[in-house]
């Protein structure tokens, strides 16, 4: 080969590179586009139902709800106790002065609804919510209780004391721990004047008892309390009214909600323990009326007394009573009667009569003696057999019947 030809090849290579390339590239697009135009090209087949292909497949879209709070479910609302109408209290309407510190003050707002439709009868508050019989030198009941009756002049009076009385006590110039032995004696002594006061002033009195707490040691100083009340109470001529149970569960245990006066379930404390709701108010209440209703001459609690007719009107005869309606019952009856079956007795309560020993069926029981076998009978086992009346002979024809 010349040198001419040599260098005119090594020219053209590079043109016979690119071409190379460009065969190889279009070879390969040849090779993948008849496959791909198959695919497209053929028919339907069980394939494409058991697995289609992934151009076919068509994912539904996902929907994301919003996730929907739970509702609450509404709570029982308590029973709506029934409104008391208001009635207007007449001129010479019978006052009850209630007197006390905080829980007193209550108290007078149970009475005053339970004697709400009652225009005979008044309840007048004189509370001090801070007082009590330890600190003297704030409110001296002793001896301000006089004034007070001479003001409101009351049919009755109505005391709850006690409920601040859990701290130190000054006796002269020391000051004692709560139920010390000197505290108790000074104690006793400040109650008892108050008994005294009030007896003097000729006033029937009732005295009303600490309710539980929610403190387990109050309530243990509540219950020394109330046994104090109460001998102070029957010392002077007053009752004694405890309302104890009223606060407490069936073992005795302190409870925030519990049976009102018509045994529904209500709120009685709130959730300090020792306030007390309009329901424990009213409860409070229902516990002193039976004895106060006994003081003012009430028939039941809550009735109206009786108002004289005035001047010149008809007086109405009293009617009649009534005759007795007689109710004829049916007398209850036993199913062992001996009506029911037509008999008079019970079976078993006569004897029955002895039977004749002499009876064929009489000997075979009590003698075991059979009665002799008829003649021809299949238990006639004589011999020779004995004739029959049948076999006898007819002495008129001479022939054997």
């Amino acid at each position: 080969m010349s040198v001419a030809r040599i260098r005119q090849s090594i020219r053209r290579a590079p043109v016979l590179i690119l071409a190379l390339a460009v065969l190889v590239v279009t070879a390969a697009g040849a090779f993948h586009a008849p496959a791909f135009a198959q695919e497209e090209s053929r028919g339907w087949s069980l394939r494409d139902l058991l697995f289609p292909r992934r151009s076919e497949r068509i994912e539904p879209p996902i929907e994301v709800q919003p996730r929907s709070k739970p509702k609450k479910k509404p709570k029982p609302r308590p029973p709506t106790e029934p409104e008391t109408p208001i009635v207007e209290k007449t001129n010479d309407a019978r006052v009850v002065l209630v007197v006390g510190d905080f829980l007193a003050g209550g108290l007078a707002e149970g009475l005053d609804t339970a004697f709400a439709d009652n225009p005979a009868v008044r309840i007048v508050a004189r509370s001090n919510g801070s007082s009590g019989f330890v600190r003297d030198d704030v409110y001296n009941w002793p001896a301000q209780i006089k004034s007070l009756i001479e003001t409101e002049k009351p049919a009755a009076v109505i005391i709850m004391l006690g409920s601040n009385d859990r701290q130190q006590m000054k006796v002269g110039d020391v000051r004692e721990q709560p139920r010390s032995e000197n505290w108790t004696k000074e104690y006793e002594r400040r109650t008892d004047a108050l008994g005294k006061a009030l007896q003097e002033t000729k006033v029937p009195f009732l005295w009303v008892g600490m309710p539980a707490f929610g403190v387990s040691k109050m309530n243990s100083d509540m219950l020394a309390f109330n046994d104090i009340y109460h001998s102070a109470a029957q010392s002077h001529g007053g009752e004694f009214v405890d309302v104890w149970d009223g606060f407490v569960d069936e073992n005795g245990a302190f409870v925030t909600t519990g049976p009102d006066i018509n045994g529904q379930p209500v709120r009685l404390r709130s959730d300090d323990g020792i306030n007390v709701t309009k329901a424990g108010k009213r409860k409070l209440a229902f516990y002193t009326e039976k004895p106060l209703a006994k003081i003012l001459g009430l028939a039941a609690p809550g009735s109206i007394t009786t108002v004289s007719a005035p001047a010149g009107a008809p007086v109405e005869a009293p009617k009649p009573a009534a005759a007795p309606i007689i109710v004829d019952r049916t007398a209850p009856m036993l199913l062992g009667d001996p009506a029911l079956d037509g008999g008079t007795e019970l079976l078993g309560a006569a004897q029955p009569a002895k039977a004749d020993p002499n009876l064929p069926g009489e000997k075979l029981i009590l003698e075991g003696k059979a009665p002799a076998a008829s003649p021809g009978r299949a238990d006639d086992f004589s011999w020779p057999p004995k004739p029959t009346a049948a076999s006898q002979p007819d002495t008129t024809t001479g022939i054997n019947q």
